[in-house]
């Protein structure tokens, strides 16, 4: 997904160890893998549960890593680790054990050639779970919940042109600039996947690390067009609208945990049974209130995620 990597600002001490964190991932990612009975020994037990960089990622990671320590099973929260590109080889290694993941987004980094319906997720998944066997990763049920990637627009600018679709776009993109992550020309379902499935040849593109600054800077004027996930918060405002994606360029993208062979061994059902548990009750709709509690009202991501648990009975409520 072409915003999942996209940047998010803490402060100086913060990022300074967010990005000490990140080399040393890297470069142990870079470096052969210990055997898995090392892999195993080197962090006792603990389940390490990571996020992408970006608020829908951290409140998911937040979510499942809660209730699975609520079970009985020791967590570390690593959020906010970083985009795919560090990610992945993190969990590939080792170095993570479970990733809350978008399933055409993850088979597309892995496998993006694959011969399947991209639009049946039951579809995706077993592919994407044959795509992760090699990796020693389980992928598990696919949630009911979805985000995916969105060409946004302001109302002013819907009505002004008359968009209703994305390929509404054609007759105009020509004299309109787009915004997007830095990583948007290089992804398929970004503008590569724009320009060669709806041949949208933008005037421009602007990029922007956050999908908070991407609002801004549509609803300012400084681009006419935004790459946004649809369960960005600030859509719950209203002033917002995503274009209809008449030419099924994007992919099924159900929220699916994915978790390292080494940890469903450890806990078994304990782990596998709380995290499908999360999944048969996680939704479209409650990852847009979600997202507008933490990007529009500035709640933080794990309290959030706790509060929900509490409201489907999966964590008890405080007396």
């Amino acid at each position: 997904m072409l915003a999942r990597g996209a940047a998010r600002g803490r402060g100086g001490v913060a990022a300074l160890a967010a990005s000490s964190l990140a080399l040393t991932l890297l470069v142990a990612c870079q470096q052969a893998p210990p055997p898995p009975s090392q892999r195993a020994a080197s962090n006792g037990g603990t389940v390490v549960v990571a996020s992408f960089n970006f608020p829908e990622s951290e409140l998911l990671a937040a979510i499942y890593g809660l209730a699975i320590r609520h079970a009985g099973i020791p967590v570390r929260l690593q959020l906010d680790l970083g985009p795919r590109e560090l990610v992945q080889p993190a969990l590939e290694q080792g170095l993570a054990d479970l990733v809350p993941e978008y399933l055409g987004t993850a088979l597309t980094s892995i496998h993006p050639d694959a011969k399947v319906n991209w639009a049946d997720p039951a579809a995706v998944r077993n592919v994407l779970a044959v795509a992760f066997a090699g990796w020693r990763v389980q992928v598990l049920t696919p949630a009911a919940a979805q985000d995916q990637n969105g060409v946004a627009v302001t109302r002013a600018t819907a009505a002004r042109f008359h968009l209703r679709t994305v390929s509404d776009l054609r007759g105009v993109a020509g004299r309109l600039t787009i915004g997007g992550t830095p990583e948007c020309p290089k992804r398929p379902y970004c503008l590569l996947g724009l320009r060669s499935v709806y041949g949208l040849k933008f005037a421009a593109f602007e990029p922007f690390d956050t999908q908070g600054q991407r609002v801004t800077a549509l609803l300012d004027g400084v681009i006419d067009v935004a790459m946004l996930t649809t369960t960005d918060g600030n859509l719950a405002a209203g002033n917002l609208v995503v274009l209809a994606d008449d030419r099924h360029l994007q992919p099924a993208e159900n929220v699916v945990p994915v978790v390292t062979e080494r940890a469903a061994a450890r806990y078994g059902k304990r782990l596998t049974g709380a995290l499908d548990e999360v999944s048969s009750r996680l939704t479209t709709n409650a990852l847009l209130f979600l997202n507008w509690r933490v990007q529009v009202a500035g709640d933080d991501p794990v309290a959030e995620a706790r509060a929900w648990l509490e409201r489907q009975g999966i964590l008890p409520r405080p007396r």
